[in-house]
């Protein structure tokens, strides 16, 4: 089982999307809940978490960690789009390692080779699969620094990253 850790602010339209990806994952018994830490949003980013019966945490990083109850942490941006089949690559990968892991990129989302040599991608690009002990044990002030320098697997399971958003 694993808790789904979505970082939000202003973006009702990227975590809508991102929610509508994990409905799978909750039918199958994989994604046991998410998670919503809001940054202040001011648009209707909390009346989507609530109405997808998402828990809200308004703290720092550590307060929506500690709410998670299963031992495993699925970290994504909001407006990320999980592949079909991510919940058997993910139940595979929880039961055989301790390591952190992001999915691969899927293939109709790469950018042209110009404009991903002006980007700079996020940490959380990718997603983020993270033991919660050791998300824990992190200083971390947001999701984004949670993932940054981590040594990670890349999962066969595909994401298509959120879209960058100004501000970003």
């Amino acid at each position: 089982m694993l808790s789904v850790l979505i970082d939000t602010l202003d973006d009702e339209e990227g975590l809508a999307r991102t929610l509508a990806c994990l409905v799978g994952g909750a039918v199958e018994g994989v994604v046991r809940e998410v998670i919503v830490r809001d940054n202040g949003s001011g648009d209707g980013t909390l009346a989507v978490a609530e109405h997808a019966g998402c828990h809200v945490v308004t703290g720092g990083l550590a307060a929506a960690v500690g709410a998670a109850r299963s031992d495993w942490l699925l970290v994504l941006e909001p407006g990320a789009r999980l592949e079909s089949g991510w919940t058997d690559e993910v139940a595979a990968y929880i039961a055989r390692s301790t390591m952190p892991a992001r999915f691969s990129r899927a293939s109709g989302s790469r950018a042209p080779f110009l404009s991903r040599l002006m980007a700079r991608p996020t940490a959380l690009a990718q997603g983020l699969l993270i033991p919660k002990r050791r998300a824990m044990a992190s200083k971390a002030a947001d999701a984004e620094a949670l993932a940054r320098g981590l040594a990670m697997k890349t999962l066969r399971a595909g994401i298509w990253p959120a879209p960058v958003r100004r501000g970003r």
